[in-house]
């Protein structure tokens, strides 16, 4: 049986994968930092809960140990991630945005990521067929940014879209370094969620379509690349 930790996967699109790979046969662990909710949510889908805040090397390495001991993964989902967002739910103005801001997100979406997959990794190399997926964004691709006609040019902020930037090289450079796994990002469409105040426009459902596909990818499948469920983003 393949076995999967998602990090942040108590609620939104983490769960909504968790979901999907336990229909799918997986053994799941959802990864929270909050216990009460985490464990809500694993007894709700039948996973297992670890407490696990990716910003806390401490809590990282003991949920490292905890897995460990259970037997270990195969799969690795770096899902746990912030947007920065105004009291009315509007995005900071670029000129607005301090180096703390900056700072803040980062803590999660790209020092987060680093921590738990570093903590992770000796245990995925016991795997026959290590996967890791990155959850990026669509926000992340500097040609759509800067594009006028993509969907994305409207958004203004700095520090969720260099964050997701930061996850793609993070990608790209660890698929480079370890040819025996298969370590993807996605971008998992606008979905609704409370990162963004709930103004998706797509379900959760249609949201973790792409992160459970490349999670079930086998050693033959792609590595290093950063796709959508439409197929490749460009960079």
């Amino acid at each position: 049986m393949t076995t999967t930790l998602i990090t942040g996967a108590n609620k939104g699109i983490g769960k909504e994968t968790a979901r999907q790979l336990i229909a799918a046969g997986h053994r799941v662990f959802i990864g929270a930092r909050d216990e009460e909710r985490g464990r809500t949510a694993a007894s709700e889908l039948g996973a297992e809960f670890v407490q696990l805040d990716v910003t806390d090397d401490a809590s990282v390495d003991a949920a490292a140990k905890t897995i460990a001991d259970a037997g270990g993964i195969d799969v690795l989902i770096n899902n746990a991630g912030v947007e920065p967002r105004l009291p009315d739910n509007s995005i900071p103005s670029p000129v607005d945005t301090t180096a703390a801001d900056l700072q803040a997100v980062f803590a999660t979406n790209v020092f987060g990521v680093m921590r738990v997959t570093h903590a992770f990794l000796p245990i995925l190399r016991r795997s026959p067929a290590p996967v890791i997926v990155n959850v990026s964004s669509g926000l992340a691709s500097l040609s759509m940014l800067s594009d006028p006609q993509s969907f994305t040019h409207f958004y203004q902020g700095i520090a969720y879209p260099a964050s997701k930037t930061a996850v793609n090289v993070i990608t790209v450079q660890l698929a480079k370094a370890l040819p025996e796994m298969r370590i993807n990002a996605v971008e998992p469409g606008y979905t609704k969620t409370d990162l963004n105040g709930n103004t998706g426009t797509q379900t959760v459902e249609e949201g973790a379509e792409i992160i459970v596909r490349m999670a079930k990818i086998g050693p033959d499948g792609p590595t290093g690349t950063y796709v959508s469920k439409h197929g490749p983003m460009p960079w």
